[in-house]
């Protein structure tokens, strides 16, 4: 046979072994990732249904859906402080169709409370994609206690050193934190009564078996509202809406207190860039629509002001190294 009837098939041997080699070439391969997403994705709210993590996770999981032409099956898996579920989404294939609904916060804090137990590292094994929420914390008191401003409380703390009682939702909460960075940013010593949730907090707080709170806006609201507790200033760096008349923290003598619980959108380690930035534009677009502040808002959360995926993970860096820095400070255990 004449050598010149291979060569057809030589070309395309050749043409083949050129895609492939394209094919293996970073940022010219992925046909696949063009097409992001060609189905489904789950986000993880690592929380029981009902939760704060749960409702946002819920409202940015129907926006999400919306933008990116794809369902987000929202997926509850409750358990070990939010650990578990997190765990779960760390281990996932990095592909960008499992998302965890972080609570940022509340993340930060196990990281070094809880480093012993928990079988994932934060920083390490997920990749923040977006901060998407923030819920302001305000310091509250029995009206009893005769305080009515923030300087007065430290007033109060410093000549009652070790006396002035304050609730909190359990060991590792951001309220239990919150409380624990004033009294290293005033200096004063108050003695820390924990509880099992917000809800009996709230209820001695109320009944005055103690004296002062962090606590959310949105479970302390209705009392502030009732005036069965006396509100003394917010927690976010600008006056809030549900609060107007609420100095912040700053304004009140505390230039540098800034805490809020802060929710976040995170994604496998070694998620590629290409899909992470894909989730990033969604997201920023989402925060800035109206109903979805409206949403958000309804529950007590502010949307924050989209940034990119790199900014969300200064952000998650800054609380893990803000809440080991009071865990350590302030000798916390998980007991």
């Amino acid at each position: 046979m004449p050598i010149t009837a291979f060569a057809p098939r030589r070309r395309l041997l050749t043409v083949a072994a050129a895609a492939l080699a394209l094919a293996a070439l970073p940022g010219l391969a992925p046909s696949a990732q063009a097409a992001y997403p060609d189905h489904p994705l789950k986000l993880v709210v690592p929380y029981p249904p009902g939760g704060a993590t749960d409702v946002v996770g819920r409202v940015i999981a129907m926006k999400l859906a919306e933008e990116l032409k794809q369902q987000v099956v929202v997926e509850n898996r409750g358990g070990a402080g939010g650990n578990l579920g997190a765990d779960a989404v760390a281990r996932s294939d990095p592909d960008g169709y499992t998302l965890l609904m972080g609570a940022i916060t509340s993340h930060s804090i196990m990281s070094t409370l809880e480093k012993k137990s928990i079988s994932y590292d934060l920083m390490r094994d997920l990749t923040p994609v977006a901060t998407i929420a923030a819920v302001p914390l305000v310091f509250v008191v029995n009206p009893k206690l005769p305080v009515h401003n923030l300087k007065e409380l430290v007033a109060y703390a410093k000549a009652n050193p070790g006396k002035l009682t304050y609730a909190s939702s359990g060991a590792g909460a951001p309220q239990r934190m919150g409380a624990e960075l004033f009294k290293r940013q005033a200096g004063v010593d108050m003695l820390h009564v924990p509880y099992r949730g917000s809800g009996p907090a709230m209820t001695d707080l109320v009944g005055g078996q103690v004296q002062t709170m962090v606590e959310t806006v949105p479970a302390a609201l209705p009392f502030i509202k009732s005036g069965q507790l006396r509100a003394l200033a917010v927690t976010m760096p600008e006056r809030i809406s549900m609060l107007p008349d609420t100095p912040t923290a700053a304004e009140a003598g505390l230039p540098n207190f800034n805490v809020a619980s802060m929710f976040g959108v995170l994604v496998p380690a070694k998620t590629p860039k290409p899909i992470v930035d894909t989730l990033n534009a969604a997201l920023s677009r989402i925060l800035v629509m109206p109903d979805t502040k409206e949403k958000l808002l309804q529950q007590g959360a502010y949307a924050v002001a989209p940034a990119s995926a790199d900014e969300a993970r200064k952000r998650l860096q800054a609380e893990v190294d803000q809440w080991a820095q009071v865990i350590r400070d302030a000798n916390i255990t998980v007991d």
